[in-house]
């Protein structure tokens, strides 16, 4: 029998198939001619992303087709699959190979995704007492492929991997099903009509969004007052500047008076401290990483940085993309190095090689699990191939390039003067940098603003000119995020770090989404209209404010609450916790957000009073809001000025006043009447006497009645 790969896309399956002689190819599959691997040949096939999907809540619970109060939570017994929408035919030739094969490998992408998809499409077909097998490889090179078919691993490792992706998808599900449903409802009862979509992982993102321009738009600018000044010396001019800031220049001018400092005070330097420094080659890339040094260089969406890997990956130039580490093993090491002057050659910059020993900095076994860093192949494209690269594909492919090399240039040195200029006891300090070796920098293009203006020759105790001046100056409120830098904030879980680096000390601290999902989630949440990016400066829309004034306070809002479930399922993932613990806890939040959320939205006060909606005029529908405690059949909901029975033509006469003694009655304070026969305390309801009074109402049969908390009232 022949063994059945099967892979992810159609590109994915080609690669593959590359590696090997191939007997036929066709529209759905392609089928290999027999080798010395495949004794029999083999059949490769494939999805088109997932050919398998979970099936709306409508196919558990007719009740669940409406959106409505009174249907939450969405919470099934079992959760089921289905064939997804225009992927049947692909999925009939999927299941006829997979039945008639005794081995099937997992051929789709190493991460949880592709178990997922693997795992999801072959429980679908029904297939039984198959051997599975699992190709796990970092390279769609010749030789990488065909080395990885001759070391198959088993599916332990893979079935993990699956619950961990089946355990994430379903709980997103969830919280999508039921927080999408339950804030638009209770926000177009507040008179917002659009459609509030919430994610596990979306909403705090976009929280993070909020939290900053709430910063910014709460930021109140204050005058400052410094002293600066410029000296001459012998052999030349430099700054400096007093360590004195002041609210009033009444304040800065009383000091300089106090030290009978004028414009032109005579200075003297007390002290020329010289320090050697040195800054190593930065560390490899991750996508993440990428995606933020792409951004700030080139101003490229996170999103289109990971569909231009993709290209450069499944074009054998790079190694697989979707990955956080930034080691490598020793074996991507031995063909680094052996190729070294090829790479050096292809972006015409040849340095002499500092070291061919690997360094714990970039090459750690321990550190590298599933993937490692992103480095290039052990192809390197001619420069004809090179120059018919699509320009982003050129600077990234380069940009990866160039950070590999890296490793084997030497280290940055420059040496750090730092000069004190006393005036009348009142100390000005300076700090100048000379470059004693430009090392691995020469790899790359150097800003202008980082060319700092070298020092001239200085001496302790030498007399010095000056020039003093009093700096009036304000202060600035944060900037907006860049999109790469949101990209970093979710990796770091909010905790903004300008240096790359940094994140390696931040590592123990799982962020939002993963390295695969997160510029798919800013995607996501600009499709929604809750942000937009504008020259990459990303800015909160009015919708996405509304939605961040509603979940504030919830751990919707919780970036590091979000971050702890991202942890828990790497733990499924390796073996060391439960998919049903997982969900029982998203179960339980989501109770949570049902119970509380009504309450919090009542009483929000939203800046943003009207937003237009997205929808074509229509006639106005009415809002479901609970089961009828009467007749037991229908539902109660919204009409003009009131709350009445679904099945009133049925004969059912239950309703609720819009208006009770001058209060508005909510949709949440009706439904609690439907479920529990009693509202909460209401406060300001208006007695004929014109006083005002709080009560809480009571549903006794059909009609209305206030309880009040004790005989005075």
């Amino acid at each position: 029998m022949k063994p059945v790969i099967l892979a992810e896309k159609p590109s994915q399956a080609k690669a593959y198939a590359d590696a090997f002689t191939v007997k036929s190819r066709h529209k759905t599959h392609i089928e290999l001619a027999q080798s010395k691997l495949f004794p029999h040949g083999a059949f490769i096939t494939w999805g088109i992303g997932h050919l398998v999907e979970l099936k709306e809540p409508k196919a558990y619970d007719a009740r669940w087709n409406r959106w409505t109060l009174g249907s939450l939570p969405i919470l099934p017994d079992r959760y089921e699959f289905q064939i997804a929408k225009g992927k049947y035919a692909q999925f009939q030739v999927v299941k006829k190979l997979i039945h008639s094969a005794n081995v099937v490998i997992n051929a789709c992408d190493v991460d949880r995704e592709g178990s997922n998809i693997f795992y999801s499409i072959f429980n679908q077909t029904g297939a039984r007492n198959k051997i599975i097998k699992r190709l796990w490889i970092n390279s769609l090179e010749v030789d990488e492929i065909r080395k990885g078919f001759m070391n198959l691993q088993d599916n332990r490792k893979d079935l993990m991997l699956y619950e961990e992706a089946k355990a994430r998808q379903i709980s997103d599900w969830l919280v999508g099903m039921n927080g999408s449903r339950l804030y638009t409802l209770l926000l177009k009862a507040k008179g917002y009509e659009q459609v509030f979509p919430i994610g596990r992982v979306q909403s705090p993102t976009v929280y993070l969004v909020y939290e900053r321009q709430k910063e910014i738009e709460t930021f109140v600018s204050e005058p400052f007052f410094e002293v600066d000044a410029s000296f001459t010396a012998e052999q030349g001019v430099y700054k400096g500047k007093a360590k004195v800031r002041m609210k009033k220049r009444e304040e800065l001018v009383a000091l300089l008076n106090k030290h009978a400092i004028r414009p032109n005070s005579p200075g003297v330097i007390t002290s020329v401290e010289k320090k050697d420094k040195r800054i190593p080659p930065p560390q490899l890339h991750s996508l993440s990483t990428l995606q933020a040094t792409a951004n700030r260089l080139w101003k490229m969406s996170p999103a289109n940085v990971l569909k231009t890997m993709q290209s450069l990956y499944e074009k054998k130039l790079v190694t697989y993309p979707r990955t956080d580490s930034r080691h490598i093993t020793t074996s991507e090491f031995a063909y680094l190095v052996d190729q070294v002057e090829k790479y050096q050659q292809l972006i015409k910059q040849p340095f002499p090689v500092h070291s061919r020993q690997p360094k714990k900095r970039y090459v750690d076994n321990a550190k590298v699990a599933e993937h490692y860093a992103i480095i290039p192949t052990k192809k390197v494209p001619t420069d004809a191939a090179l120059a018919k690269l699509p320009p982003n594909e050129r600077k990234l492919y380069e940009e990866v390039v160039r950070t590999t090399l890296a490793m084997f240039h030497t280290d940055y040195l420059y040496t750090e003067t730092k000069v004190t200029t006393n005036v009348n006891e009142l100390p000005f300090f300076t700090t100048g940098k000379t470059e004693r070796d430009k090392g691995w920098k020469a790899l790359f293009p150097s800003p202008k603003k980082e060319q700092e203006e070298a020092l001239p020759p200085l001496r302790q105790n030498e007399s010095v000119a000056s020039d003093i001046r009093i700096h009036e100056g304000k202060t600035t409120p944060p900037k907006p995020y860049t999109e790469g830098q949101l990209i970093t904030l979710m990796k770091t879980c909010g905790k903004f770090v300008e240096d790359q680096d940094e994140t390696e000390i931040l590592q123990e601290i799982e962020g939002l989404g993963t390295e695969a999902t997160r510029s798919g989630i800013i995607e996501t949440i600009k499709k929604h209209g809750y942000i937009q990016v504008t020259k990459n400066i990303v800015s909160l829309t009015d919708k996405g404010r509304i939605l961040c004034e509603a979940i504030e306070g919830s751990l919707l809002a919780s970036p590091s609450m979000t971050a702890k479930w991202e942890t828990y399922l790497r733990k499924i993932g390796n073996g060391e916790g439960a998919g049903k613990h997982f969900l029982d806890n998203i179960g339980k939040f989501i109770h949570s957000l049902i119970e509380t959320v009504p309450r919090q939205i009542e009483s929000a006060s939203f800046q943003v009073k009207h937003i237009p909606s997205t929808k074509k005029a229509t006639t106005r529908r009415n809002v479901e809001v609970a089961p009828c405690p009467t007749c037991k059949k229908g539902m109660i909901v919204t009409r003009k000025g009131f709350y009445g029975c679904s099945s009133y033509k049925e004969g059912c006469k239950q309703t609720f006043p819009g208006i009770f003694l001058k209060k508005k009655l909510t949709p949440t304070q009706v439904k609690l009447l439907c479920t529990k026969g009693r509202t909460n305390v209401i406060k300001g309801f208006v007695a004929k006497s014109g006083g005002k009074f709080n009560a809480t109402l009571v549903l006794e049969g059909t009609a209305l009645k206030l309880e009040f908390e004790n005989e005075k009232n």
